[in-house]
């Protein structure tokens, strides 16, 4: 959640179920408030992949053995500086990350399965200027992506 010292111009909140339908949601929520800062099209490409990855990886791991997905909720908010910084965060109460430097890794995956790559982080750390990760094992995941624009 933004400071409030950081001169807050903007902000947005929305709680969604964990079901992989809301992952379209979630990134046309975002893009919706992102738009308000005119940012080049590939800039709001990409920041609409980096929310999709770590919405992604709520719906995929932090909810992996719950059934009722109704009762998995996915937190988004979205908060925009006088300084010209983008603060998304994507939050859980699912399972959490054992180790999250470990899960940061480019390849490493915990899908049996071999359906996922392992590049969910990779990826948000390719489009976003700052990527940080706060997890407590049965408690949750919280993923703050980070863009500055310049102020116009």
């Amino acid at each position: 959640m933004a400071r409030r010292a950081e001169n807050t111009v903007n902000e947005m909140k929305c709680v969604f179920p964990a079901k992989s339908i809301n992952e379209g949601l979630a990134r046309m929520t975002v893009s919706a408030f992102i738009a308000q800062l005119d940012p080049p099209v590939s800039v709001l490409s990409e920041l609409k992949t980096a929310v999709s990855e770590a919405v992604t990886n709520c719906i995929v791991h932090a909810y992996r053995n719950k059934t009722d997905k109704m009762k998995c909720p996915i937190y988004i908010s979205a908060v925009y500086t006088g300084s010209g910084v983008l603060r998304i965060t994507v939050k859980d109460k699912g399972t959490g990350i054992t180790d999250v430097a470990l899960a940061r890794t480019p390849l490493y995956t915990t899908d049996a399965e071999g359906e996922r790559s392992g590049m969910g982080f990779t990826v948000m750390e390719s489009f976003t200027d700052r990527v940080r990760v706060r997890s407590a094992q049965g408690k949750g995941t919280t993923v703050i992506l980070e863009k500055r624009f310049d102020v116009k």
